[in-house]
């Protein structure tokens, strides 16, 4: 999530665009990477030219940027947060994915929730509930896995004021409309069980394990 040159860029899929079918369409993932995606990255970057070089030069990545939000306009908020969900949502897809956790991310979600099944009930839940365009999420926070939901393109990194969730992303989901209304439309939980099928574990497992 660093800048080069104080520009950011959409990052390349690691599949192709129809590599994740039946659960996720082609023509989805062309407009979600490609013009949602891209619109963010294109804003934030638009954004970060008109603010104090100082306090552009300060922030090094995405991350140090979330860590003093407040200091930021809106629009840093909502590109900043658009390009930094979308990026690590791509990393937790994959062709042929889904199944079940492994290692220490699977003995972590079985101390936290019991059984595998009962975690993605609970993760369905929330992804259900987010009411309006939103993220689920799994974070670390104190040690162990908890989910929750953020509206809009906020994230668990953002030092917002509140009781939002807060603590280092191991798993998300996209909810907003333009993530499954092509294939899906209005049936989010068909979205949210499709889902299942393409998730990369094993970057869930890095991500928990760095």
């Amino acid at each position: 999530m660093n800048a080069a040159a104080g520009i950011y860029s959409l990052p390349k899929l690691a599949y192709a665009y129809d590599a994740l079918e039946p659960h996720i369409d082609k023509a989805t993932m062309e407009i979600h990477h490609g013009k949602h995606h891209q619109a963010y990255v294109t804003n934030l970057n638009k954004a970060l030219e008109t603010l104090d070089e100082k306090l552009v030069d300060d922030s090094k990545s995405l991350e140090s940027i979330f860590e003093k939000i407040s200091k930021f306009p809106e629009s840093i908020r909502n590109n900043g947060g658009g390009h930094y969900n979308h990026s690590l949502f791509w990393t937790l897809l994959k062709p042929n994915g889904g199944g079940s956790p492994k290692g220490k991310l699977a003995e972590a979600i079985t101390s936290a929730f019991g059984t595998f099944d009962e975690f993605k009930k609970q993760f369905s839940d929330a992804s259900m509930k987010r009411f309006g365009s939103g993220w689920a999420w799994v974070v670390v926070q104190d040690g162990k896995l908890v989910i929750g939901s953020t509206a809009n393109q906020d994230n668990p990194l953002m030092r917002l004021r509140g009781k939002g969730l807060k603590g280092k992303p191991v798993l998300a989901l996209d909810v907003w409309e333009h993530a499954y209304y092509l294939k899906n439309q209005n049936r989010r939980a068909d979205y949210i069980a499709s889902f299942w099928n393409v998730v990369n574990w094993d970057e869930a497992e890095k991500l928990f394990n760095s």
